[in-house]
């Protein structure tokens, strides 16, 4: 298989195995899904009516005073009192194999290619850290600054990061890196040769 050359250099020939697979809807939402859940902090906490301090003696007796009946005033019904349902810290994390993800990274690029959505360049730089550099390179490979971009290189450079931090829709990744997230959500992905092959290594 070939994928297509923006800076009009030579075709890269890829395997077969790992951007020519089948899609598999089912295999990527849950390896979306759970990538999604694994980012979650879930550290939220509230204390309970047990939790909160206080409220050991009963407010007044049972009968005579013509009150509702009370036993403590850390009641969840009362100000400064306890949480009903009170949230607990808890670990979003999905268990998924290497199998099931690497299978579907190679789904997803293998429809990436079929869309016609991934392109190769043989470098991915910038001459210097501005924003309008990066910009004008886009052009020249005629993606809009305004697209979600995805740019996969082999070693992220520092011009190349700072030029492209105030352009909120393009994303730099390395490709050691490469998440099904950022992959389902670009317009554009550029990847660069070198990453290419240490990708395709990884997926076969």
């Amino acid at each position: 298989m070939e994928l297509k050359s923006v800076d009009g250099g030579t075709q890269a020939v890829v395997s077969d195995v790992a951007f020519g697979a089948p899609f598999n809807e089912t295999l990527v939402h849950q390896i979306v899904t759970a990538y999604l859940a694994g980012g979650r902090a879930g550290t939220r906490a509230q204390k309970s009516r047990s939790d909160v301090s206080g409220g050991g003696a009963k407010p007044w007796k049972q009968k005579g005073s013509g009150r509702a009946r009370a036993g403590t005033i850390r009641s969840p019904l009362w100000r400064h009192g306890g949480v009903t349902f009170a949230a607990r810290p808890q670990d979003y994390e999905q268990k998924v194999n290497r199998k099931m993800y690497r299978g579907a990274l190679r789904a997803i690029l293998s429809e990436l290619v079929r869309q016609d959505r991934l392109q190769v360049a043989e470098r991915i730089a910038v001459t210097e850290p501005r924003t309008r550099v990066l910009v004008e390179q886009l052009a020249q490979w005629n993606i809009a600054p305004t697209a979600r971009v995805l740019l996969v290189v082999e070693s992220a450079a520092e011009s190349l990061i700072l030029a492209a931090r105030n352009l909120y829709r393009v994303q730099i990744c390395e490709a050691g890196r490469v998440n099904p997230v950022a992959l389902v959500g670009a317009e554009h992905v550029l990847i660069e040769r070198g990453a290419l092959a240490t990708l395709e290594g990884w997926l076969q």
